[in-house]
């Protein structure tokens, strides 16, 4: 029987990683629909999350689950013929050309404010946040704004440039707190009716556009969570468009999900349910896309900041979905879970990593100790 043999793959693949099939600790995994063997071995994550989005297995902590998948490299033990597909559609097309920008928007920071809002902190800040001496997820998304400002040394009167602002809060943090005028961009249109909202009576722009049709001259630019959908062949364009846009001794900083080898393409599950076009940069793709352009100030570290913010949307999300099931089918709630706790795991196993990288025009003078 194939599903045998498929079975006898996958626990082969679980017992590497100390998870076993119907076992009694919250890791473990209890199938509940044989399809699943083949769906995992042939299809990778895409098949496992699917079938997970079906019902067909559960597990009490998917985080957990994928800390030990992937600490253990169960990921280079199945190669789906999906994932040789998009690193081929990676190298040979651009998947994030202006015209297909506005896809991630629609597709998932569309999805619903009611479901950010209930998710997410009082600012609706939708990236990691930094739980250093803190101990919830509003303290820890105040202590990154405050962090990347201060990186930043923000003075009163500057004109700063938000690229992907989301719905507003760290632009609006920006102006109440430092005494600056922000534009902002974002290629949702979701986000862009709720930022101006959030903004009004502010000296904040709201636009919604992509990074490529920025114009103007700043005094400090930033992005957080937004390289993300940049993609490797964008990565030397949008350094360009920073350096364009930055005035003379400005100062850039990039808060990144990061990789830990160069990609060309995303998880085919992610790409399909949550982040189309969307891809992790690595190291070498950040610094080869921007030497030449800028100096490299600071680069900083903390992935397991991330393991912290995505548990803590987690509850979020669980603890409010009986005020938004309404618009929400059961196969989403448990794509949202999946989402939230598979990449959860990631950043715990560090397969996925969290960056800030400070950048400057010309190199700063002096002595510079970068915010901890």
């Amino acid at each position: 029987m194939p599903n045998n043999r498929f079975k006898k793959q996958l626990e082969t693949i679980f017992n590497a990683a100390g998870i076993s099939i119907g076992g009694k600790e919250k890791h473990d995994v209890h199938i509940y629909n044989p399809e699943v063997f083949r769906r995992a071995i042939t299809q990778g994550n895409l098949g496992l999350g699917e079938s997970y989005m079906n019902g067909w297995w559960e597990c009490d902590a998917i985080d957990e689950l994928f800390y030990r998948l992937l600490r253990s490299r169960a990921n280079e033990k199945v190669q789906p013929i999906e994932n040789i597909a998009g690193k081929i559609a990676g190298r040979l097309f651009n998947l994030q050309t202006k015209s297909r920008s506005f896809v991630v928007g629609e597709k998932h920071y569309d999805t619903g404010n009611d479901l950010f809002r209930a998710m997410l902190d009082k600012r609706m800040i939708y990236s990691c946040g930094y739980w250093k001496d803190v101990n919830n997820l509003d303290d820890a998304q105040e202590c990154k704004l405050r962090l990347i400002f201060d990186k930043l040394m923000l003075e009163p009167g500057m004109h700063l440039l938000d690229i992907g602002c989301g719905w507003g809060g760290a632009a609006r943090f920006a102006a109440e707190r430092y005494g600056v005028k922000v534009t902002a961009v974002t290629i949702s249109n979701e986000q862009a009716v709720e930022a101006r909202q959030a903004c009004k009576n502010l000296p904040i722009t709201i636009a919604l556009t992509d990074y490529r049709n920025i114009e103007g001259s700043y005094d400090r630019i930033y992005s957080i969570g937004m390289f993300e959908h940049v993609g490797h062949k964008n990565y030397g364009e949008y350094f360009t468009t920073i350096k364009r846009c930055l005035k003379p001794g400005g100062l850039s900083l990039l808060h990144t999900i990061g990789g830990n080898e160069p990609c060309v393409n995303v998880d085919p599950w992610i790409c399909r349910y949550i982040f189309p076009n969307s891809m992790i940069p690595s190291a070498s793709q950040i610094t080869r896309a921007a030497e030449g352009l800028f100096i490299l100030e600071d680069w900083h570290a903390f992935a397991f900041d991330y393991y912290l913010t995505l548990t803590a949307w987690h509850k979020n999300f669980e603890t409010h979905w009986n005020t938004i099931k309404e618009r929400h089918s059961e196969s989403f709630r448990r794509m949202w879970n999946y989402y939230l706790l598979s990449c959860a795991g990631a950043f715990k196993a560090r397969s996925l990593q969290l960056w800030q990288i400070l950048f400057s025009a010309e190199g700063l003078t002096g002595s510079y100790r970068a915010p901890r």
